[in-house]
């Protein structure tokens, strides 16, 4: 049942009548009940209570025998605050809230009668004497958008993902591997036999499980889930940091979904945004009347790029309902990573600014000190109430030690992503094959680099809209090439250092550019090249994660070596990888022109038999074919600078898998 089913208003838009049910039990406000306790005071004000959303926000409790709720707000410029529901034909004069004695800003109130799924705002007299109507910034839920009420409910739910919770420490260890599936809930896939509804919680849980098992990834990565009134923003534009949209059902729906793939062995990555915030104006812009959450100053306080606000970091109350905010999903509902969206806008003042643009640090320079240490606090907090959880930031500049603890110096981020990595690597194979012998270092450059940080390997949702078109669509060449070269693009993603990330429909091709108003196109795994491609993406992520050269170095440059990166004529590069223990080793061969290399000699580390574990152009995957039936014996023949070598067939497009010595 949606949220205010049963209680409709007729105002902001919404057709119907007020109903009675429940309302002759509503009695006044109660300002003799407080959660609050000195000590949860001296934290808010001293910027330390992680936990205050179980102060603030609608909490159902009874008092002195009596069912009600518990409402708490900071607002500390209003000059009124009152509760405004159906309940009270969202009239501001009859459930006012009292402010707090000890000057917190803090207005609280106890409404007997009140329920779970009733619907209510926050109503504010501004300093300026004009009345905002605010939906509740720590609403664990909120009515379906385009409404823009909040919603009283709980958290109350029985687990069953005890072993996997036990074991998170181990799955989500960097030393292991990570293969990340992006997923956008409301278009991976639809019911168009029912309208092209989107599936809810619920009903995407057995089958996304089901999916990402049989694919071999060991990951989901969700685009944000908290609540956002504009879809087309993808959630990036959150109103309800607290509360997971119900465009797709109930807090309960949602942890069921998380529940049921931890119960398949999967871990769940939340896409987090705590950058900036919308302008809407039942959000958190201009809360109480004044900038609150934000800075007034608009060459700190607002977005030029995305016209949204920027957190105000250095104020106490706002750091910790970000920090509390990041722990209330990791706590309430078992996420087990968190992806912090767009942090090069946070450690620069001047980001996508103009000169005269953006105000300077206390020392003159460009540096948003106030936002570094908000990160690192955070990052401190997370690691420390939640060991077995990893912090992602997607961080597109060469700003130093972002994936280093911050007792060395370092931002505290367990990974970040390789933007470097995908820029350099998509422009190179773009680019007609004859061409590529003159970029040849766009594709070897990222080594130099790749071990500054803990690097993850993203081909995410940024590379695929807003014209940019699909992944297959960017491939040179016809119909069969471009799937070679695709294949190519996924085979060196998971052969170079660092963790995976692909985005959904990548893995089976998806011809059109993703667009969130519809379903990925699934039919096309109805034509063998999709199909094949699919099957690729399978075998390399099994073979990935059970081959622990692939991942146990990640971050190490003891985990790579290369054996040829000078061979820019015939655009091949060779290059091994190794684990902990020594041998076996794993030697990848890639070919990034039409023209399959026959007699091709590499050097190896060890005699013996070299099995080709993948082979991109199997005809299995849609290729032709082209390969060394199952392996080949190194020769005792030194070189590029090993003991031994393999006379091999590199196929056209394509990439090789192969481990010895057997």
């Amino acid at each position: 049942m949606n949220c205010g089913t049963k209680r409709q208003r007729a105002r902001n838009g919404r057709q119907g009548t007020t109903a009675k049910s429940s309302q002759n039990n509503i009695s006044a406000v109660r300002h003799d009940v407080s959660l609050f306790s000195e000590l949860d005071i001296y934290l808010f004000r001293e910027g330390t209570h992680f936990r205050i959303y179980e102060k603030l926000g609608n909490h159902l409790i009874a008092v002195e025998g009596v069912s009600g709720v518990y409402f708490a707000v900071w607002a500390p410029n209003a000059r009124a605050v009152s509760v405004i529901g159906d309940f009270n034909q969202w009239n501001a004069h009859t459930h006012p809230l009292a402010p707090r004695a000890d000057s917190s800003g803090i207005w609280e109130g106890f409404i007997p009668g009140l329920q779970r799924g009733d619907l209510y705002k926050y109503a504010m007299v501004s300093p300026h004497r004009y009345v905002l109507e605010k939906a509740d910034p720590y609403a664990y839920r909120h009515e379906q958008p385009p409404r823009t009420a909040s919603c009283i409910w709980d958290l109350e739910y029985e687990w069953s993902d005890r072993s996997w919770m036990s074991k998170r420490e181990y799955f989500n260890r960097l030393q292991g591997p990570w293969s990340v599936y992006e997923v956008h809930l409301g278009s991976w896939r639809r019911v168009p036999e029912d309208g092209d509804r989107w599936l809810n919680y619920r009903e995407l849980a057995p089958l996304l499980a089901d999916y990402v098992s049989r694919m071999g990834f060991t990951h989901v990565e969700f685009m944000p889930v908290l609540e956002h009134p504009f879809y087309p923003s993808w959630g990036y534009q959150g109103t309800g940091f607290f509360a997971p949209t119900s465009r797709y059902g109930t807090p309960q729906d949602f942890m069921f979904l998380v529940d049921y793939l931890h119960q398949c062995g999967i871990g769940v990555i939340l896409d987090w945004v705590p950058s900036h915030f919308p302008g809407d104006g039942h959000g958190l812009a201009g809360f109480d009347g004044t900038h609150l959450y934000e800075h007034a100053d608009p060459r700190k306080g607002f977005h030029p790029d995305w016209k949204s606000y920027i957190f105000n970091y250095g104020r106490n109350e706002v750091k910790i309902f970000l920090i509390s905010n990041a722990l209330f999903w990791l706590e309430r509902y078992h996420i087990d990573a968190l992806r912090i969206d767009a942090v090069a806008s946070m450690l620069y003042l001047d980001y996508s600014r103009q000169e005269g643009q953006w105000v300077p640090n206390e020392q003159g320079g460009r540096d948003n000190r106030d936002a570094i240490a908000f990160l690192k606090r955070l990052n401190e907090e997370i690691y420390k109430e939640f060991p077995g959880t990893q912090t992602i930031a997607e961080e597109s500049t060469d700003w130093p030690r972002v994936s280093r603890p911050t007792y060395a110096d370092g931002v505290g981020f367990g990974m970040k992503w390789n933007m470097g990595w995908m820029h350099d690597t998509l422009e190179y194979i773009k680019k007609d094959p004859v061409y590529r012998k003159h970029h040849h270092n766009q594709l070897t450059f990222s080594i130099w680099y790749a071990f500054c940080e803990n690097f993850l390997l993203s081909l995410s949702h940024d590379e695929v809209v807003h014209g940019k078109g699909s992944l297959l669509g960017k491939m040179p060449g016809g119909y069969s090439e471009q799937f070679a070269n695709l294949r190519l693009l996924y085979g060196y993603l998971y052969a170079h250092p660092g963790k995976k990330l692909l985005f959904m429909g990548g893995e089976f091709g998806q011809w059109n550019e993703w667009s969130h108003d519809g379903s990925l196109d699934w039919h096309l795994l109805e034509y063998p090249a999709h199909r094949g491609l699919q099957h690729w993406v399978r075998d390399l992520n099994f073979f990935y994660r059970g081959e622990p050269s692939l991942y146990e170095r990640d971050f190490s440059s003891e985990g790579f070596y290369w054996i040829n990166l000078d061979d820019w004529q015939h655009s091949v590069i060779v290059f091994a990888r190794r684990g902990d223990g020594q041998p076996p080793a794993v030697v990848v061969a890639a070919n990034f022109t039409p023209v399959a290399r026959f007699s091709y000699r590499i050097g190896v580390p060890y005699g013996g038999y070299w099995k080709e574990m993948l082979n991109s152009d199997a005809v299995c995957y849609g290729g032709g074919g082209v390969g060394n039936g199952g392996g080949a014996w190194a020769e005792p023949v030194a070189w590029q600078g090993q003991p031994y070598s393999l006379s091999l067939a590199v196929p056209p497009l394509g990439i090789l898998f192969l481990k010895g010595p057997f």
